[in-house]
């Protein structure tokens, strides 16, 4: 066969290297790929955990129920005991599988950064409140502070694959309890225009942080007509009963029309079964309990269903964030709420690794990769969490990013068309240059069919070595340090601060 000419084999050369070079003009792993593949439940368990968890609500019922609630469920059919626990009919709860919400949109206050949760769209996002930072600097964990929430929530604004953000460490140098909820909630409007979400100490804190949201709304009411913050709440505490306070919160949420994920957080053989079926039959009740009470108080409320099974080493008592374990339960959870046509939340990417290491990134793998496989909606903790959620990181945010990409890409599959197939293109490259770079066809299909990774190597060992041979956590700690330099968004106009440094003088 005639050699291709010198000059041919360099215009390729330039033009693969022009191609590479170009701003992509397509994301071929964008957020919202549509999971659902993995099921580790078959049709039978699935059955036989729901109606474990109906007869859990229908004959052992709810304890510890605050008399508001009480008074509410009552009305819709619950029945009281006379034993301090309030029983859930079946077909009381199953009334309000029916009546709940099965899809909305967690509006951002960029309208184009907002995401419609429900079905099987898997978007990965935050939670966790760590109480330690790793820090960019010396490497060492230190207590959280209200500048590190600031920091996080401005680093996650420049990442691609944070479709929501909530807090994801504590300021522990704010003590106060109302000044802290307000701090975090005025970090969030300041440094992001993502979907948000925040939490509340107690119910009293709701109003005056929703006056905050007005001001950044555009006036009186303007965010319960399109509210871009959620709320988080854990109004179930393990084992089947109602925490009085959580409760409360859920009240003036809904007074203030703010959407609410209701997350049960048990834990295998502390406050829940030790069997992974029994766990999952607890979980899901407790959920559902979630769920009833919701849509007794507003029936289609926009509520995120999020049962959150969460392991415990039973050798120590420890909370373990990774592993098998915790990776095919809350993939079992997600299945199980699609399964309900409930809109999904589960917790993945908990590494208990401590640095960015190995093990770091097998459990982060793992984990992630299989509740996005099986269709959870948000997947919670997934960005930043080191050390059993005692820590966040602002390495692991940008190596988490880039995770994500790799696992939308697995996510979105293989598109087979009669173009993709490619007869025509073997055919010309086998008779004419005996290969497929530079070709139409591979020019194509490079930026649509493949992901790029920035900070994962794929050098020559020779080349990385000549670069110092750095490692991941390197490479990251450049990456994030740059984005904080370079990256100060602020969100509020000097009006709006105005208005909420008089309202709120202790914002910091």
């Amino acid at each position: 066969m005639k050699a291709a000419p010198a000059t041919n084999k360099r215009k390729g050369r330039r033009d693969r290297l022009a191609q590479r070079a170009a701003k992509p003009v397509f994301n071929p792993a964008a957020p919202g790929q549509r999971g659902g593949s993995y099921r580790p439940l078959s049709d039978h368990d699935l059955a036989a955990i729901y109606n474990t968890a109906l007869r859990l609500l229908s004959e052992l019922g709810m304890g510890e129920v605050p008399d508001r609630l009480a008074r509410d469920l009552l009305a819709a059919g619950a029945v009281d005991t006379g034993a301090g626990r309030l029983l859930f009919p079946r077909a009381m709860t199953e009334e309000m599988i029916a009546r709940a919400a099965k899809s909305f949109v967690l509006h951002g206050r960029d309208p184009a950064r907002s995401i419609e949760v429900g079905g099987e769209r898997v978007y990965f996002g935050t939670g966790g409140a760590a109480v330690q930072t790793l820090d960019i600097d010396s490497g060492a964990y230190r207590p959280s502070t209200l500048r590190d929430l600031h920091d996080f929530t401005r680093l996650q604004d420049a990442l691609v694959n944070v479709s929501w953000f909530t807090r994801c460490c504590i300021a522990t140098d704010v003590a106060d309890s109302f000044e802290l909820d307000v701090n975090t909630a005025y970090a969030l409007m300041r440094n992001t225009t993502k979907p948000v979400a925040t939490a509340f100490t107690l119910a009293d804190h709701v109003a005056p942080i929703v006056r905050m949201f007005d001001i950044v709304a555009g006036g009186e009411g303007g965010f319960a007509r399109r509210p871009f913050v959620k709320a988080h709440i854990s109004p179930v505490i393990s084992p089947m009963r109602f925490g009085e306070d959580a409760v409360e919160v859920v009240y003036a949420c809904i007074a203030h029309n703010m959407p609410m994920s209701c997350i049960t957080a048990a834990q295998s053989g502390a406050t829940a079964p030790a069997t992974l079926a029994g766990f999952l039959a607890q979980s899901l009740a407790e959920t559902l309990a979630s769920l009833v009470m919701v849509n007794v108080i507003s029936p289609g409320f926009p509520m995120v269903f999020s049962n959150w099974p969460l392991v415990v080493d039973l050798r120590t008592g420890s909370f373990a964030g990774g592993g098998g374990e915790i990776a095919v339960m809350n993939a079992a959870s997600a299945q199980l709420s699609n399964w309900l046509g409930l809109p999904s939340g589960v917790a993945a990417s908990m590494t208990d690794a401590k640095a960015i290491d190995a093990q770091y990134g097998a459990e982060k793998g793992i984990t992630s990769l299989a509740a996005a496989l099986a269709g959870g909606n948000l997947i919670y903790e997934s960005s930043g969490m080191t050390a059993s959620l005692l820590g966040a990181s602002f390495e692991a945010f940008v190596l988490d990013d880039e995770m994500h990409s790799a696992t939308y890409r697995a996510l979105r599959g293989i598109e087979v068309t009669e173009e993709n197939l490619g007869f025509e293109a073997i055919c010309q490259s086998v008779l004419g240059d005996g290969h497929f770079l530079g070709a139409q066809h591979t020019y194509a299909a490079m930026e649509r069919d493949y992901f790029y990774p920035s900070l994962a190597d794929r050098e020559a060992p020779v080349t990385w070595t000549d670069k110092g041979s750095p490692d991941a956590w390197s490479v990251a700690r450049d990456r994030a340090r740059e984005i904080l330099t370079s990256h100060h968004p602020d969100y509020l106009s000097p009006a709006q601060d105005a208005a909420i440094r008089e309202l709120f003088p202790f914002i910091r």
